[in-house]
């Protein structure tokens, strides 16, 4: 029977989550900020403590670390993964944790800002939550359990493994990643020192979720060249490339085919950043679907719009520059099957209904499935993520950290 202390996970998990590791997505650096590597530095400490005597990290802010062997069976070598920072899209500085035993099920109102209030009736899975511990922040910033759960169940099965050498397993790799939340995650991740031949990041979820399929992503970049006078003398000659990018925006549907308006299986193409001067202006979209054609038609529609409505302004232009983000890992994990049904296993194992759902995003899993490391998602329970409400179940962080103890045993048993 495994036990996972959730005290010590709890305690763990708040400590991580008052470090200011948020990511900025024009930095341009690796890491794009360096107190990401406050964490980093923290974690590679614990984990040689725990017996772990080969942890480190990199100039890049990754943390390599590896469990060893104790059987005389020829294992696969598994990785579990975990990204440090946090989501540029709500504060993550002086973050206060809040342990709330017991939870009751009643409304719980953040004390830093009590318009922030926690309520089961926007979270209906708070109701999973009634006379267990749950973790918030104050109401100022996110809390981090995207993805500081990740990391503290992983840091937690691993001072279970080093503490029990009578659970079997094979090698075991540890990952941290910098810069996931910016879609930088894998940039500059040294596959060779990894050395792992399947992956698996906790970065989901609801107890007992399974991520098998993602988002296949797109970056599009659209430069708008107006022809620029001076604002006195401008009549039938100014054309203001401010404007022209405003009525792109104005243009694209509101129905379909945008974040707000979309669900499930369908996909988007979202504008995420606006800036320029009357004589030159830029607008950066996200494309997003699960089918990779349907991916590419996204582009070419939105090149269509972009173009259409230039062509109204005499001497303006437009160029629009694509790049590949990640692509769907499905792919990838259907010719490694073992993989997926081994986390469904576990996941059994520890007691918990096995959900296996696609998810509208991505983790570092994507890029890692297509880098040669077939690399699903598990849960860790972390819900309201990117938000002032966002919050934990302690039960849900230690069944995590569970479920990566019973996939060591079961990949070495079926090897």
């Amino acid at each position: 029977m495994i036990q996972i202390n959730k005290n010590d996970i709890a305690n763990r998990f708040m400590r991580y989550v008052q470090i200011d590791t948020q990511s900025d997505p024009q930095s341009g650096n690796h890491p794009s900020t360096e107190k990401q590597k406050d964490l980093s530095k923290i974690l590679v400490d614990e984990l040689k403590q725990m017996g772990i005597t080969n942890a480190e990290m990199d100039e890049y802010g990754y943390v390599y670390a590896t469990i060893p062997s104790n059987t005389e069976k020829h294992v696969p070598v598994i990785c579990f993964c975990s990204h440090v920072d946090t989501a540029p899209d709500c504060s993550g500085t002086n973050v206060k944790p809040i342990l709330h035993k017991n939870y009751d099920g009643e409304d719980i109102v953040l004390p830093d800002d009590k318009s922030q209030v926690l309520s089961a009736i926007v979270y209906p899975y708070l109701k999973t939550q009634i006379n267990g511990d749950i973790i918030t922040a104050s109401g100022n910033t996110l809390l981090g359990a995207d993805d500081k759960s990740g990391v503290a169940a992983i840091m937690q099965a691993a001072e279970y493994l080093m503490a029990h050498p009578e659970i079997k397993r094979g090698k075991i790799k540890i990952l941290f990643t910098p810069d996931e939340e910016i879609g930088e995650g894998t940039a500059r991740i040294d596959m060779e020192k990894l050395g792992a031949q399947f992956g698996y990041t906790l970065d989901g979820g609801e107890a007992g979720s399974l991520e098998d399929e993602t988002f296949s992503a797109d970056g599009a970049t659209m430069i708008i060249n107006g022809v620029i006078s001076h604002p006195g003398y401008a009549k039938n000659k100014l054309v203001n490339a401010l404007k022209v990018g405003a009525e792109i925006l104005h243009t694209l549907p509101t129905n379909e085919w945008a974040p707000e308006a979309t669900e499930k299986k369908e996909g988007f193409v979202h504008p995420v950043r606006f800036e320029g001067i009357a004589e030159r202006a830029t607008i950066e979209f996200i494309l997003r679907d699960f089918d990779d054609e349907k991916l590419k038609n996204y582009g070419e529609r939105l090149k269509k719009i972009a173009e259409e409505v230039v062509n109204h302004y005499k001497g303006a232009s437009v160029d629009v520059f694509f790049h590949e983000q990640y692509r769907n890992m499905k792919k990838i994990l259907d010719k490694n099957p073992e993989v997926v049904q081994y986390a469904a296993e576990a996941i059994t194992r520890a007691g918990l209904e096995v959900t296996t759902e696609s998810i509208r995003g991505g983790t570092d899993g994507s890029r890692l499935s297509y880098m040669g490391l077939p690399c699903p998602n598990l849960f860790t329970g972390m819900q309201g993520i990117h938000s002032k409400l966002e919050w934990i179940g302690v039960n849900d962080m230690a069944k995590a950290a569970e479920t990566i103890v019973h996939l060591c045993m079961i990949w070495e048993e079926k090897s």
